[in-house]
């Protein structure tokens, strides 16, 4: 793989329950084509990865939401899992972060439930956006006009459906990460969590 992601970063929003695959395996991809990535989560140490329901590996946080920014990124990805999205979707730091990705206009990275912390920062109205079977009614519901394919990308924001759909996804935000400049029709969105 050529280095497309040379000297971009990318911020991983992710807490306890996160799908293992969903964050490791996208990880490696931006770090194979020269990219770095922080984990950024609720609270410091570490956080525990799950393989469906099963108990998988575990992964060091590199910066609290509450102390990270936004402008210190090039990207942000926000893996799925049952639980991960599920808590971060209630956190007003976790909201804030997500949003000031769109808001920046910078790429976002969702996959699988990763998408409801979108639903809930607001970004998912007029956009073309995919997930979980179970949670695209959910997002139609958020105003999204919603594509059941591996993957969509709508103005920089890669969206995907489950674990199945990694290559494609991860194919998509090396890509991404090489574009410079995006050109963006949407307006910046003006989100309640400043």
């Amino acid at each position: 793989m050529t280095m497309k992601a040379k000297g971009k970063r990318v911020a991983i929003l992710a807490t306890n329950g996160f799908e293992e695959s969903e964050l490791f395996s996208p990880k490696g991809a931006i770090e194979a084509a020269g990219g770095s990535v922080e984990v950024i989560s609720l609270e410091a140490g570490d956080i525990q990865g799950l393989r469906h329901m099963e108990k998988g590996r575990s992964i060091h946080v590199d910066k609290t939401v509450a102390d990270a920014r936004a402008d210190d990124y090039d990207a942000v990805l926000i893996p799925g899992g049952l639980f991960s999205p599920d808590k971060l979707r209630t956190e007003k730091n976790a909201l804030r972060f997500a949003s000031s990705f769109v808001n920046q206009r910078k790429p976002v990275f969702a996959i699988c439930h990763g998408p409801q912390v979108l639903i809930s920062a607001g970004a998912a109205k007029d956009r073309r956006m995919t997930g979980v079977k179970s949670i695209q009614t959910d997002l139609a519901n958020a105003g999204a006009d919603v594509s059941d394919e591996a993957v969509v990308v709508d103005d920089g924001m890669v969206t995907s459906r489950t674990p199945d759909d990694l290559e494609a996804f991860n194919a998509k935000i090396v890509e991404e990460m090489a574009a410079t400049n995006h050109d963006r029709h949407h307006k910046h969105f003006g989100f309640a969590f400043f």
